[in-house]
């Protein structure tokens, strides 16, 4: 296949990001009511073989260090089904364990995380009216309430509420929520998401280093999100990726990336993509047992001490 010469993608990448329409700095003046808890109350959806789930949540936490909730069997869909579950709780962010025995039910899978709300309903009608699509209508799960919805670009994401309300302790470090999207999409799916997170735009940048997304010499656009919600990179690309960028939901910051990856191995977690650093951040790609792959970085500023 032929493709462009790096110089000309870079200016392609470049004219989309200044031909797209002005998004809003943030989301403080939004009309949705606010319905978000605060970051440590979302967690990464991972979905693995029953066989790999123990495999899997020694290698997590002997990565991040924490704990998991006792495992228990239940159905989490709104059709019948059955899975393990339970609750990865690290210093670096949560992690909701799923070892489906039985074929998992359309559309769950898709959804790359979930994110506690005060109150479902109010939630799902402040989605909707900012522009998301309920692919799955709200339900009664083992311990509250939950439902999917979808954001343009096709992000899709869980929202849920328990009855009885959780109290976890505050995270050391808030995890990013990595979301990829095409140029035709990305102001369409930020406007919406600002709007019902009450979000803020931290950083949007034009031309930021191809490298980040395995693409050396080039650039892409790349747009930093923070919330009650916790925060979210937003990756504004062609799709011309190679593995295993894309295939990550999530990115963990951690003290020293070195010691962290050195632990990670020592545990069974293979190394995909060695430690970059590209403005002042040093972030690595990593797959844990049962597939699930994650970023895992670390800043200049944490390691200066600042």
């Amino acid at each position: 296949m032929n493709r462009l010469p790096a110089s000309i993608l870079s200016l392609s990448f470049m004219a989309l990001a200044a031909a797209a329409p002005a998004v809003a700095k943030n989301g403080a003046k939004s009309s949705q009511p606010l319905v978000a808890v605060a970051p440590q109350y979302g967690s990464t959806h991972v979905y693995v073989a029953p066989y790999d789930v123990d495999r899997f949540v020694a290698s997590f936490l002997a990565t991040f260090g924490g704990h998991s909730t006792k495992q228990v069997v239940a159905t989490v869909t709104p059709t019948p089904s059955s899975t393990t579950s339970q609750l990865l709780q690290t210093p670096v962010g949560m992690v909701s364990l799923f070892g489906f025995t039985t074929p998992v039910p359309y559309p769950f899978g898709v959804e790359r995380n979930g994110y506690l709300v005060s109150d479902i309903d109010v939630a799902i009608k402040a989605a909707r009216a900012a522009g998301a699509d309920v692919i799955v209508s709200t339900f009664p799960d083992p311990i509250g309430r939950d439902a999917v919805v979808q954001w343009p670009g096709g992000i899709s994401l869980q929202l849920y509420w328990h009855t009885t309300k959780p109290n976890y302790a505050a995270l050391e470090t808030i995890p990013e929520n990595r979301v990829y999207v095409s140029a035709d999409r990305a102001d369409a799916f930020l406007r919406s998401f600002l709007a019902f997170s009450h979000g803020k735009i931290v950083s949007d940048t034009a031309a930021a280093p191809g490298p980040e997304i395995g693409r050396a010499s080039e650039t892409y656009r790349r747009v930093r999100l923070e919330s009650a919600f916790g925060k979210m990179v937003v990756l504004v690309t062609d799709g011309h990726l190679p593995y295993p960028f894309g295939r990550e939901t999530t990115g963990y910051e951690v003290a020293d990336l070195d010691a962290t990856l050195t632990k990670a191995k020592a545990a069974g977690v293979s190394v995909l993509v060695e430690p970059t650093t590209v403005d002042g951040r040093t972030a690595a790609m990593v797959q844990f047992p049962g597939g699930y792959v994650a970023e895992i970085h670390s800043t200049q500023a944490k390691h200066a001490g600042q």
